[in-house]
């Protein structure tokens, strides 16, 4: 029973010292990364509180990133004062990485409340949210180039960079068996297979907007811009109706094909539990309700949209200085804004030889850009009168149609090393090193007016 010597928050008795929080009270409140005292105190003045410092805690704790989280006043500080252009990119450009780890951990936590069905397609709706808002702001602000940039970057560093890591890192770690004999790391043939074949239809829609255009521009074509509008739309549509089929074949009708060969051993075996027979980890655990974590995710978004809209309103001034071009920001390094934490994860999973997580989280990212992302980018464009197209610089859709070709021949085996993933590495390098040799306005064209 509750009296003058119960502390306000914990519900123990104390004895001795009444002022005095029972030892260990504090280590709870600051240090525990899963739960806070006075969530289940029967006093909605204590457990109210308690539990938004609980979500404030489990949040900040969430990543090591979050420390840069000290950016983010700073950046609207910068964006507020209008410091200069380089200022206000590079602080709002590195306090939307933290923000973009909180976004991913809010997600995490809605989508293994909702189940497997539900929690994919949550995933696959927020996976790539840091991308979508920051394009929707550049989009608003007429910079279609950037916006492109942007979706193409995003493709290649999932495929190629985060890859890449995943592949050289797990071979790395996992490099030997028992009797040191060299091994590969394994996934689902099947996701390989289906992915593959979806981003070589996202490239064939790049190809066939600037071919066209190739083609109308020999001819004299005087409206070859409206064509190359009406063709994208189209595609666009096309597209989203394909990813909506994507994810009902992949999370309904065959989803035991991309289900990881443990998994599939234990249904068909009937095991259940936290671990398998191998002693598996546990599975994640959601640390926060339904509500909560939406809230979080809300809060987030606000945040990085005020962010993302200094960031880009300095892209401008930054190119001005003649040191940066538009296509190098939008292609290497917002993208990695938007997947400095979905690097990391999969980084992580693949050293633990978890490749088919890997894989979705890279390949799957990849997928969620080229056919939902990118055309709902258009779709907003033509809503709101901004010349959003799939007509992308022949340098770009040719970078991107090599890229797909190389990830296709390395993955279509099911199998994965250490040298696989330095070869994508090598080809990311080499893209990224020929865009940064490129003038400032020698991929500029679609940031051109259209007549």
């Amino acid at each position: 029973m509750s009296n003058e010597w119960t502390p306000l928050i914990g519900g123990h008795r104390l004895t001795g010292a009444p002022d005095r929080p029972e030892p260990g009270f504090w280590r709870h409140l600051l240090l525990d990364s899963r739960s806070s005292p006075g969530t289940d105190n029967p006093n909605l003045l204590v457990r109210w509180p308690a539990h938004v410092w609980n979500v404030t805690k489990v949040t900040l704790y969430s990543s090591w990133i979050n420390v840069l989280l000290i950016f983010v006043p700073l950046g609207i500080l910068a964006g507020e004062g209008e410091w200069s252009a380089t200022w206000v990119f590079s602080l709002n450009f590195f306090a939307i990485i933290p923000l973009a780890a909180v976004l991913s951990f809010a997600t995490e936590e809605i989508a293994a409340r909702l189940g497997e069905t539900l929690g994919g397609l949550v995933n696959a709706t927020f996976g790539n949210a840091v991308e979508l808002i920051v394009s929707i702001v550049a989009l608003r602000a007429g910079e279609i180039e950037v916006v492109q940039a942007s979706m193409l970057g995003s493709i290649l560093s999932n495929l190629l960079l985060v890859l890449g890591f995943c592949f050289f890192l797990g071979g790395i770690a996992n490099m030997r068996d028992n009797n040191g004999h060299g091994i590969e790391q394994t996934f689902t043939a099947a996701t390989a297979q289906t992915t593959c074949s979806l981003m070589t239809l996202a490239s064939a829609s790049m190809i066939l907007p600037a071919a066209l255009y190739g083609v109308l521009d020999q001819s004299g074509e005087n409206n070859k811009q409206a064509s190359i509008l009406v063709l994208s739309r189209g595609t666009s549509i096309i597209l989203l109706l394909l990813y909506v089929l994507y994810l009902y074949f992949a999370l309904h009708t065959h989803k035991k094909l991309f289900e990881p060969e443990v998994a599939v051993y234990r249904a068909e075996n009937g095991l259940s539990g936290d671990h398998d027979e191998d002693g598996a980890e546990e599975e994640h655990q959601p640390l926060m309700g339904v509500w909560a974590a939406g809230l979080v995710l809300v809060a987030t978004t606000l945040v990085i949209s005020v962010c993302a809209d200094y960031m880009v309103d300095s892209i401008d001034a930054l190119v001005a200085t003649g040191k940066i071009s538009k296509t190098f920001i939008g292609l290497i390094l917002i993208p990695i804004v938007g997947n400095a934490a979905e690097h990391v994860t999969a980084c992580v999973v693949a050293i633990k030889d978890k490749m088919d997580l890997a894989m979705g989280v890279a390949i799957g990212s990849s997928i969620q850009i080229a056919l939902l992302v990118t055309p709902a980018l258009v779709m907003l464009g033509w809503a709101i009168g901004q010349p959003m197209s799939l007509h992308f610089e022949t340098f770009e859709t040719i970078a991107f149609g090599l890229s797909v070709l190389v990830v296709t021949y390395t993955v279509q085996d099911g199998k994965s090393n250490y040298l696989e993933g330095a070869m994508l590495l090598g080809l990311y390098m080499i893209i990224a090193l020929a865009f940064w040799v490129s003038p400032p306005d020698a991929l500029q064209k679609l940031s051109m007016p259209w007549n």
